[in-house]
């Protein structure tokens, strides 16, 4: 009897195939962009999960000692992604040249193969990682002069949505991870979702790179099986959700941008922590599209460099 072959279930504009036995495809990376690289930033790949064997990048501008710590979760819909694309690796040397910071870029586990929550435990180990770091359990020269009590976590996209389940579970001040203090979360066009549609999600363009249809897919991929939109992974105002609006969280940076379907989540998610007195600034960026700031078109425009003012200036006075 002759093999029968594996067929299509799930099929990303071609980048990502899921098959029937399993199996996935995936055409790396989606961005192909120029590296910005001059040299002024050293960076290298430290392994932060052996078991796993999960890496992270480390940047360091020369001679800083007692840098705040930032890291950075790369977007891709919990279904792409890695520190090594040209669109995050450029973006982290941004980070750390204009933040003066020590930049930390954990990969995560990858869905549908490892479906949530394997990205946002892997969010915590490396985390756990950098606390090792400072109680030197872990030797790291890179991070061993950092102030590790100015660590920020920026999440774009999936990491947004990754970095807001990190600043619930840690809670305000992480006590957990002293002496390590994660004093405030940036979140990047978060990739939040629900079963029932916005405005902004109905009416977004359907020709779009990132349209409700890979919004769609990315949440089937990398939600548990059998669940929908509306899990608390994906949706944190949900049925089934915790009510955010008892827990303490530390102070929360919330970009939306127009010209994206999730802005209606993003503004909606930044409103609500505001009504229960959590610390939320919200800004919009007008006629922008999702992940502008990566994209090598908009590397050098005024919205890339306001977004980065606003980053630092969030760090300053947190």
């Amino acid at each position: 009897m002759g093999c029968v072959s594996a067929m299509e279930v799930e099929n990303v504009k071609g980048f990502l195939s899921l098959f029937s036995d399993g199996t996935v495809s995936r055409r790396e990376p989606i961005f192909h962009v120029p590296l910005h690289d001059d040299a002024s930033i050293h960076w290298k790949d430290v392994q932060y999960n052996p078991k796993l064997q999960l890496f992270l990048r480390l940047y360091r501008p020369a001679d800083l000692p007692n840098s705040p710590v930032v890291f950075y979760f790369h977007a891709g819909g919990y279904c792409f992604g890695s520190r090594t694309w040209p669109t995050s690796h450029n973006y982290c040397l941004r980070l750390a040249k204009e933040l003066r910071a020590v930049v930390v870029a954990p990969d995560h586990r990858l869905a549908p193969e490892n479906r949530l929550p394997a990205a946002v435990e892997d969010g915590v180990e490396s985390v756990k990682w950098l606390r090792r770091c400072a109680v030197r359990e872990a030797e790291e020269e890179w991070v061993a002069d950092a102030d590790f009590d100015r660590v920020f976590m920026v999440g774009d996209s999936s990491g947004g949505n990754l970095v807001h389940h990190l600043a619930v579970r840690l809670g305000a001040g992480s006590p957990e991870m002293k002496p390590v203090r994660v004093a405030g979360y940036v979140l990047l066009s978060p990739f939040f979702g629900g079963i029932m549609r916005t405005q902004s999600e109905e009416l977004f363009n359907k020709e779009a790179l990132y349209n409700l249809d890979v919004h769609d897919k990315f949440w089937r991929l990398s939600l548990p099986e059998g669940e929908n939109a509306d899990h608390p992974m994906s949706n944190p105002f949900g049925p089934r959700s915790p009510s955010l609006e008892s827990i303490a969280l530390d102070p929360l940076l919330v970009v939306a941008c127009e010209e994206d379907l999730l802005r209606d989540r993003v503004e909606d998610y930044a409103r609500k922590l505001k009504k229960w007195g959590k610390e939320v600034e919200f800004v919009e960026f007008v006629g922008k599209e999702h992940g502008f700031h990566t994209m090598d078109n908009a590397y050098n425009t005024e919205a890339s460099h306001e977004l980065m003012r606003l980053i630092k200036q969030f760090i300053k006075r947190t």
